[in-house]
């Protein structure tokens, strides 16, 4: 009988490396002869360094440079050559370029040394002066500098659709209100950290944190002009990214430089306080107009967004694209304008924009629904769209009227009343609230390498992540599924740009991309297993067509004749004991572009909040999820877990404090920067939603990593609504906001 591995519950496969150590990060592994490098940042957010004095670090027996933007050497500076992936527009920024300071704690100088103690100290007497020049970081107070940028990073926002001003005036019931969130940062457990280690013959060889080698291989290649092949990126494991892995950051070409100029192996780690000096989920306004009929059917939807970025790039999420995908209205205009300050640029965090946008939404539609005296859930199945309005297109697969049904069932919804303050527990205030979301389900062109030796074993590799989602696990149960083998007859092989080409691991597209790689390169093996097996004398297969032959626990047979079958390894045993190869690399088909595709959720939270503190607990969680074909619901269902969890953090807790006098964010470690813990963390409740995809890849999943998070603060916002009355439009929901 087939084992079928894919939809089965099934431990991470690189589990036990993880728990033991085994598993190694950027800055673990262990090269002989290493120099430790140490960053120096400015004291100022915009300016000129007038003078920066190395000499007292310089005299420090065992310091080997000090790198600045004085000495560092000629390479070509074009904007072209540092620009990566996920490049936004504009002028991606260049470490030690020259004299000026762009934004608070710049990189400005790399102190090299024997070890990282030496180097830390040495830092501490690179001294510098400055030219301070006025700064703006404030986004509310720049509003009116707001522009709409020459080019979009994502898609621009769509046209207007039908007339909302004149609808919105002309409606029965009508809500206008700002919502905000203010600037948030990554923090995963591993620090960015790279060792770059020079060999004699030119080449590189570079351990990165990075949620793509090859990203980081092109971005090496193009700024220090060495050619790509003699630049080797690894990344078997990452320590958590969220997003700010997706683009190779400063510590990466400070690391390289050193190592090309000192001839010698350089690692170089940022502290935690470095983490918050580059890319931040950014700060946004959101101008939400909404009008419906007394009966409350939707008549016009107006959404417009200003968020920060930078001087030199134009950084923008897809904020403004939800009304059209999550709702049906006719009238429906959108906007999303920036504001240049003097701040890094933002950086794709979790969910990129659908955090942002579906928050501010979904809390108006909460809204609309109390104006309208209708339930939640009622007011948006009355608006509920089978089609993306946005592109004029229907969904591959929708299943969110399911995501309402069995998550209200599980929750008990039935049994809310209405009025906010009428549930109570005591001096707990009790509310319920909920909100959905979608998450995009896209895939990207990737490619996979299978071998399998004479033994049966199977590898598969691509150049592909692992950021802590079961990448290895996921990509080894359909390799295992689709070759007819055991699980641990097979091994996935990632993180090392030599591999075949695999996209960014971001955007909820592994699976569906990278998965589908795999699943081609092992039918590859299976038509070159059919021709050996063919060439055998007196074969039963020598008529056979790939369609017509099966594969199950190491045998190939005749699906019509399950009795004729021969092992894999009698058929490589054909080959005089070599091991068959294949590569594949796996393209979107042509009839996804007549669809919409989608992940839907339906989140319902209960929150407790005490009448005399204002203290908010989140005591239960349902979330109901349609993500199409679920390839492995454990690690599935940890990835909606993690999404509740951060969800719990956006709305109560998460908020990277900008003080504007000097133009720095002050809330540069895990002591200040708050995060649910274990005692934040209550019941919560995963339900996979049945549904199948035949459209979205060959797979038919759609990816999880997003869709956890998008609707789970809203939800809250909403539930301290029912709970105490106070409509809180910016987050975090605080103390000082509900007393």
């Amino acid at each position: 009988m087939k084992e079928h591995y894919t939809g089965t519950a099934t431990n991470r496969v690189d589990g036990r490396a993880k728990v033991t150590g085994e598993a190694k990060y950027a800055a673990e592994f262990e090269v002989p002869d290493l120099l430790y490098g140490v960053v120096v940042n400015s004291a100022i957010s915009k300016g000129k360094i007038t003078r920066i004095d190395t000499s007292a670090a310089l005299a420090l027996p065992g310091v080997h440079q000090v790198f600045t933007h004085e000495n560092r050497p000629g390479y070509t500076w074009l904007d072209s050559h540092y620009q990566d992936e996920d490049s936004p527009p504009g002028s991606p920024f260049r470490p030690l370029y020259n004299n000026e300071i762009k934004f608070s704690m710049q990189p400005i100088a790399l102190v090299v040394a024997d070890t990282f103690e030496l180097a830390r100290y040495a830092a501490l007497l690179v001294h510098a002066e400055y030219e301070s020049q006025p700064h703006e970081t404030d986004l509310e107070a720049n509003l009116p500098k707001a522009y709409k940028p020459k080019k979009y990073k994502s898609p621009p926002p769509s046209d207007p659709r039908g007339d909302a001003p004149g609808a919105f005036a002309a409606a029965e019931v009508k809500l206008e209100e700002a919502y905000a969130h203010p600037a948030h940062h990554h923090n995963p457990m591993e620090m960015h950290a790279s060792i770059a280690i020079w060999q004699e013959s030119g080449k590189l060889t570079i351990y990165d944190k990075i949620q793509g080698v090859q990203n980081s291989q092109k971005y090496i290649s193009n700024a220090f002009g060495v050619p790509q092949e003699d630049v080797q990126v690894i990344s078997p494991f990452v320590g958590g990214a969220f997003g700010s892995g997706l683009r190779p950051q400063y510590q990466l070409f400070l690391a390289v430089l050193a190592a090309k100029e000192l001839k010698r192996a350089v690692k170089v780690v940022l502290t935690r306080q470095q983490m918050f000096s580059f890319g931040h989920r950014p700060f946004t306004i959101q101008r939400l107009a909404i009008g419906a009929s007394a009966d409350g059917k939707l008549e016009s939807i107006s959404h417009n967004a200003f968020a920060e970025t930078s001087r030199f790039e134009d950084y923008n999420e897809d904020v403004v694209i939800w009304p059209g995908v999550l709702y049906n209205c006719e009238n429906v205009e959108v906007s999303h304008q920036l504001v240049g300050l003097d701040v890094y640029t933002p950086l794709d965090m979790r969910a990129p924009g659908g955090t942002t946008g579906t928050f501010a939404l979904e809390i108006a539609m909460d809204e609309m629904a109390y104006k309208l005296n209708m339930d939640p859930v009622e007011f948006r199945l009355k608006n509920y769209t089978d089609k993306d309005l946005n592109k004029d297109k229907p969904h591959s697969s929708k299943e969110l009227k399911e995501c309402y049904r069995q998550g209200a069932e599980r929750f008990g919804w039935a049994k809310r009343k209405m009025e906010p303050r009428s549930m109570k527990e005591g001096h707990q205030l009790i509310g319920w609230g909920m909100a959905h979301g979608a998450w995009e389900a896209q895939q990207q062109e990737a490619a996979a390498k299978a071998v399998l030796s004479p033994t049966g074993k199977l590898t598969v590799s691509s150049a592909t992540a692992d950021i802590g989602t079961g990448t290895y696990t996921v990509m080894s149960q359909i390799a295992a599924e689709t070759m007819g083998i055991a699980l641990e007859d097979v091994t996935f092989e990632l993180g090392d740009s030599t591999q075949p080409k695999s996209p960014l691991e971001g955007g909820s597209w592994t699976v569906s991309s990278v998965g589908s790689a795999v699943k081609l390169v092992c039918e590859k093996l299976q038509e070159q297993l059919l021709k050996l097996a063919q060439k055998m004398e007196n074969s039963p297969f020598s008529d056979a067509k790939i369609e017509d032959v099966s594969f199950e626990n190491g045998q190939m047979f005749l699906t019509q004749a399950p009795a004729t079958s021969i092992s894999l390894q009698a058929i490589l045993a054909q080959d005089e004991g070599q091991p068959l190869e294949a590569e594949a690399s796996q393209k979107p088909d042509k009839k996804q572009k007549n669809y919409s595709s989608y992940s839907h959720s339906a989140t319902f939270v209960e929150v407790k909040v005490d009448e005399d503190l204002g203290t908010v607990k989140v005591t239960r969680i349902v979330s109901a999820v349609a993500a199409g074909r679920i390839i492995n619901p454990k690690t599935g269902r940890s990835q909606i877990l993690g999404g509740a969890v951060w969800g719990i953090g956006v709305a109560l807790e998460e908020h990277t404090v900008l003080d504007h006098t000097i133009g720095r964010f002050m809330t540069h470690d895990l002591d200040k920067y708050h995060l649910p813990v274990n005692a934040d963390v209550h019941e919560t409740d995963v339900i996979f939603v049945e549904e199948k995809d035949e459209i979205v890849n060959p797979l038919g999943a759609k990816g999880l990593g997003e869709i956890g998070i998008v609707s789970v603060a809203p939800a809250i916002a909403n539930a301290v609504f029912h709970a105490t009355g106070k409509r809180i439009r910016e987050l975090p929901i605080t103390l000082d906001k509900l007393m």
